[in-house]
């Protein structure tokens, strides 16, 4: 299991591909704060519900000074694919490799219908101007979690 990160912490640094294949790295955002959310996977009915409601609350967000980067293990063409489908305006990056989602504790042992599975924990992260952790939040809901944390945020 991967340790999970804690609110002070240091945000693990990354540079994943977007659904365009270009780079995008935390580093970019300093100085602005960043929503990372982790999902299982692209085109699916729980991570188009979770991406849709990022995107819809997107300007919002971006208004009250956050940027949202969405990471799943997904390669760039399906995020691509995902993207052009949903309409989806939120920044996509895939890590394939898993390394960033275990460094955010969003990827280990997980309960799916009451097995016990080794999979991506859907998981958000919100990341300071200077790169710390404000919140790390763990095995969050896909419907209704975006206006949570709107709430939490008082945006």
């Amino acid at each position: 299991m991967s340790e999970r990160l804690q609110p002070g912490d240091t945000a693990p640094a990354f540079t994943l591909p977007d659904a365009d294949g270009n780079e995008v790295s935390l580093a970019d955002r300093k100085g602005r704060k960043v929503i990372v959310y982790f999902y299982p996977a692209a085109l699916t009915p729980g991570c188009t519900k979770q991406a849709c409601d990022f995107t819809d609350n997107l300007d919002l967000l971006a208004a009250a000074g956050y940027d949202v980067i969405g990471v799943s293990p997904d390669k760039p063409e399906k995020l691509a694919a995902f993207r052009e489908k949903e309409n989806l305006r939120v920044t996509l990056v895939g890590d394939p490799s898993k390394e960033v989602l275990t460094a955010y504790g969003a990827f280990g042992e997980k309960k799916l219908y009451g097995k016990t599975v080794t999979g991506v924990i859907r998981s958000t992260v919100v990341v300071d101007e200077e790169g710390r952790v404000e919140r790390a939040l763990y095995n969050v809901k896909a419907t209704g979690h975006v206006a949570k944390i709107i709430k939490d945020l008082g945006v």
